[in-house]
């Protein structure tokens, strides 16, 4: 009786639990929440209606500038920027009145990127990282969703490949990360985060480690020492412009770790002005 009493006990738990399962929603995983083609339509809906989408043939944003460096020195320095595009091609210029007029210009044409020189026979290093690291313009990843050349807009016309990575807080955000790879190939590695809630893109990730070579003997390997490269961009105040809603503060934060020392600074970018269809001379995407 005993034995038939435990097995009776058993099989009414179990009863119990399927039912308590039945009547409970039942909650996946994080990373189960959304696939990742769910992730990239939510994000194009939270940027705004299809139809508005494919209305907007050209942007043209514009504001104010903080240039700020941490290191190896600090500076800082304000300005004017403006960014457009049109299609797949793209354009960001700075200039900063309180630094003997230097300017930062970062272009593609749809063929070519062409970075500009900060003053007259120097670049800057984030200047320096971009024309190294192409990439970033070429794919149209700089800028992010304030670009018509932001990738996620047109990924049937764009060679990359897309991989869910999960997710992790970004400034104390739940954010989903997506692994972008172009299919050619790069040296860096990028990672988009999106809110987890509203699926804005708010940041883009860009690093590259090459590791500390080997020496001619064991005190030489030891002095060696790994090049780390790190570039984030981070978008916030998102308002309605033109029936999309937009980032109005883009930063961009560099820091550099090499042989030749270290380097830290970003660049804060706060906008005021949209405009949409406007005419944009093709010139305009090609730096002299």
């Amino acid at each position: 009786m005993t034995r038939h009493y435990r097995k009776a006990k058993l099989v009414g738990s179990l009863v119990m639990l399927f039912i308590g399962l039945a009547i409970t929603p039942l909650r996946p995983l994080a990373s189960d929440k959304v696939s990742l083609d769910e992730v990239i339509a939510k994000h194009l809906e939270a940027i705004g209606p299809a139809e508005t989408r494919a209305s907007i043939k050209t942007r043209i944003e514009s504001g104010t500038v903080l240039a700020s460096y941490h290191a190896p020195r600090n500076a800082s320095f304000s300005g004017q920027v403006v960014m457009a595009s049109d299609g797949d091609k793209n354009f960001i210029g700075m200039s900063f009145e309180n630094s003997g007029r230097a300017q930062e210009k970062f272009a593609f044409d749809g063929r070519d990127v062409t970075i500009g020189l900060m003053d007259p026979g120097s670049r800057s290093n984030l200047a320096d990282f971009l024309l190294t690291h192409k990439d970033a313009v070429k794919l149209g990843l700089l800028g992010g969703a304030l670009s018509s050349s932001w990738p996620l807009l047109n990924l049937s016309e764009q060679k990359v490949k897309l991989l869910y990575a999960g997710t992790k807080k970004i400034n104390g955000t739940p954010a989903i990360e997506i692994k972008l790879m172009p299919r050619s190939g790069s040296d860096l590695e990028f990672s988009l985060f999106f809110d987890q809630e509203t699926y804005r893109h708010i940041r883009t990730e860009y690093t590259r480690l090459i590791s500390a070579g080997i020496g001619a003997n064991m005190d030489a390997s030891g002095s060696q020492r790994s090049t780390r490269y790190r570039m984030v961009e981070d978008f916030s105040d998102f308002k309605k412009e033109g029936g999309l809603f937009l980032p109005h503060t883009y930063k961009i934060s560099l820091d550099l770790d090499t042989r030749n020392g270290t380097l830290s600074a970003d660049w804060e970018m706060k906008f005021t002005q949209f405009d949409f269809n406007q005419t944009i001379p093709a010139a305009t995407f090609k730096v002299q």
